[in-house]
């Protein structure tokens, strides 16, 4: 049996009666594709389309026996829905996750039924804001720092506190981390004063590895010690009154953002219960996350040897005070399978791409694709990342992608690998959106299906369910 699986970005879901907090974007698809010959009804690709008309956007969920060719249509066709923020695929299911700033958005799940054809599960959920999120056996993990109830300092200052959702993806439950014992602080995560935030969450083995977040000090980590925690000669960083909104929003009595820009750090776990963790650290690269208004993108990732591969786009490198500005470039080191620390591997991304990149993910082997940015950081630096490139991990060698259109306007949040290929969906100013194969050895790209639509905002693989 081919070999196939699927990568994308964001997640978080509660049961009705749960109310959850998780802000974000990976997605993951074991499940085999048919072999050659073998008939359509026994698999489908799935692909997540939008459809702009006079009356509003339409969104439906159509199948496809290939995504290597031909065309489909959703003139007629697929199930319609509300839509969602990330698709998630994963063990045969498919996930509609939808994020609302501040209010409960609802969610729910789909299968491909017997007969061959989209079918929404039972059970919504209530979903507000998430910031990560991964896969752990049966679960699609979701994970956020937000403040805690219990543990108030004497100003009455909660901690900052790791909040999880565990969503059984087979018996659609979920379930959330008991935070009551005051056992997910995230406060002096490192020994510095700062509290963190967890971005993705990769399985390699029975091993759980999270890149880890600095943020900066909250009203709790200040007044821990009467402001000890800030750096010598960053007085000027302590907010001197509340301001900002969204997730921009802080309070007086903070500093928003790390003050060790110039460090690396993964939070490695026994398993996936958050607790006890080994922390790798490196000072070779920046923070390991991709980063779009309050969105975290996961950049650690297993080759399929199972090395971990930690990426950062130095996006430190965009703040706008010196003190807390990487000097590091966007680079890559590893922590080798089994491990729990990094070896001497690293590759400067930034040196041989000319500028840095948005996202990453797996694309077999030990291959990466790289969503690069338009231009290098600095003064003009738009954060528009419409590019693709291969970066091969074992050669040090990054190639971008061509056959690509020249007219891209948006690039999907998840990529498909099968059979030697990884698949990315391009969105088109002057065209439909395609489904294209790149081949990681040469970084060449194939035009694949044609989808008449709007935009594909997600794609994967399904075999049918009862």
């Amino acid at each position: 049996m081919n070999k196939l699986y699927f990568r994308g970005l964001m997640a978080a879901m509660s049961l009705p009666i749960l109310s959850l907090v998780a802000c974000s974007d990976n997605n993951d698809n074991p499940e085999p594709a048919p072999e050659p010959g073998t008939p359509s009804a026994q698999g489908k690709y799935v692909l997540a389309a939008q459809v702009n008309g006079q009356n509003g956007t339409a969104n439906v969920l159509v199948t496809a026996p290939s995504i290597d060719e031909g065309t489909v249509s959703t003139e007629n066709n697929g199930l319609t829905n509300d839509g969602a923020t990330q698709w998630v695929f994963y063990k045969n299911f498919l996930y509609a996750l939808t994020y609302n700033q501040g209010n409960a958005g609802t969610t729910r799940s789909y299968i491909l039924d017997e007969s061959g054809e989209m079918k929404a599960r039972d059970v919504e959920y209530k979903i507000s804001r998430f910031s990560s999120y991964g896969m752990y056996d049966q679960y699609i993990l979701t994970m956020s720092t937000g403040t805690g109830t219990t543990g108030a300092d004497s100003k009455g200052f909660y901690p900052q506190t790791l909040l999880v959702t565990y969503l059984d993806v087979e018996n659609e439950t979920a379930k959330s981390n008991d935070t009551s014992a005051g056992l997910y602080s995230m406060e002096n995560f490192l020994g510095n004063g700062e509290y963190v935030t967890l971005s993705g969450a990769e399985q390699s083995g029975s091993r759980l590895y999270c890149g880890v977040i600095p943020m900066g000090l909250s009203q709790y980590g200040y007044a821990d010690g009467d402001g000890k925690w800030v750096r010598p000669g960053n007085d000027h960083l302590v907010k001197t009154e509340d301001g900002g909104t969204g997730s921009g929003a802080y309070k007086a009595g903070t500093i928003s953002g790390t003050q060790y820009p110039d460090d690396c750090w993964v939070a490695i776990y026994p398993n996936a219960q958050f607790q006890n963790p080994v922390i790798a650290h490196t000072d070779k690269i920046s923070f390991p996350a991709g980063r779009y208004r309050s969105q975290y993108y996961q950049t650690v990732w297993a080759a399929e040897n199972g090395d971990i591969y930690v990426f950062s786009p130095s996006y430190a490198k965009t703040q706008t005070d010196p003190a807390q500005q990487t000097k590091l470039d966007a680079g890559v080191c590893r922590i080798p399978a089994g491990t729990t620390d990094f070896d001497s591997y690293y590759c400067n991304i930034e040196q041989l791409a000319g500028k840095s990149f948005m996202r990453c993910w797996p694309a077999g082997g030990n291959y990466f694709i790289l969503q690069m940015y338009n231009e290098a950081y600095g003064e003009g630096f738009s954060g528009t990342a419409l590019q693709l490139a291969i970066f091969d991990a074992d050669a040090k060698t990054l190639k971008y992608v061509s056959g690509l259109p020249s007219s891209i306007s948006t690039i999907a949040k998840d990529v498909f690998v099968k059979d030697g290929k990884v698949y990315v969906a391009v969105t088109q100013t002057d065209g439909k959106p395609v489904v294209y194969g790149i081949t990681p050895a040469t970084a060449v790209a194939d035009k694949g299906l044609t989808v008449d639509a709007s935009s594909v905002t997600g794609f994967g693989y399904l075999t049918p369910q009862k």
